[in-house]
């Protein structure tokens, strides 16, 4: 395999690769995410930014190296590209088709969910669909289709996904609605408040300062979150 190295960022610049290799040790050391996990909001990270140079294929190579496949990477990509967007998830597609042929790495078998584009209803929760019918009944008809068509995919985990929307939710800043759902579809994933917040502290080096915003945001919905089970407590004791 001849994707590039951390090597190859030192003969770029060897001092701005010692403040990147710290700078990613430092997100990434006692963390409570895999190296898995790491990888995949690496690459969303990549997606949201349409950062697909050598970047992407350190991520691509590190994502090989945790055992996930060019089957997998597709599934990402399909997932994240209602949030992403259809436009930037299709150039990382193409981008990763590159890579795999410039390499000569493992091509995708072709194994995948199926999409179910024209059924009905979605798996989006109850109340959640009635919201964003009430608001605009054209765009509840579009987000039910985009949820239908992901509920059969299995090689990327809810919990996995709930990160990797999560990671969208703070590169693109979209910290009301949506990212609610996202951190309360990880926490019923069976995420805990720190590994939430791990998720978020992962997004630092993609921009520190968004992931700054989004700490606050997400102490404040956790926050939200613990106050009626400590009523709930109090009133059994």
């Amino acid at each position: 395999m001849t994707l590039p190295t951390q090597t190859t960022v030192k003969e770029l610049d060897p001092v701005f690769a010692e403040m990147a290799a710290a700078s990613f040790q430092l997100t990434e050391s006692g963390t409570q995410l895999t190296p898995r996990e790491l990888t995949l909001l690496s690459l969303v990270a990549d997606v949201c930014e349409q950062v697909l140079g050598m970047p992407f294929e350190l991520h691509v190579r590190a994502a090989l190296d945790n055992g996930l496949d060019a089957d997998d990477l597709r599934e990402l990509l399909r997932f994240i590209s209602y949030d992403s967007g259809y436009p930037a998830a299709l150039a990382a597609l193409e981008r990763l088709a590159e890579v795999e042929r410039k390499h000569g790495l493992p091509e995708p078998t072709g194994q995948a969910h199926q999409v179910n584009a024209d059924g009905t209803g979605s798996p989006i929760p109850t109340a959640m669909r009635a919201e964003v019918r009430a608001l605009n009944p054209g765009f509840a008809d579009y987000m039910d289709l985009q949820s239908r068509m992901r509920a059969d995919m299995s090689r990327i985990s809810v919990r996995e996904r709930a990160f990797a929307t999560m990671t969208v939710d703070v590169l693109y800043q979209t910290l009301q609605e949506s990212f609610r759902a996202h951190v309360g579809r990880a926490l019923g994933a069976g995420a805990t408040p720190d590994e939430v917040r791990a998720v978020v502290r992962a997004t630092a080096t993609f921009g520190m300062t968004r992931t700054w915003r989004a700490l606050n945001v997400l102490d404040a919905l956790l926050a939200d979150q613990e106050e009626p089970q400590g009523k709930q407590t109090a009133g059994d004791a």
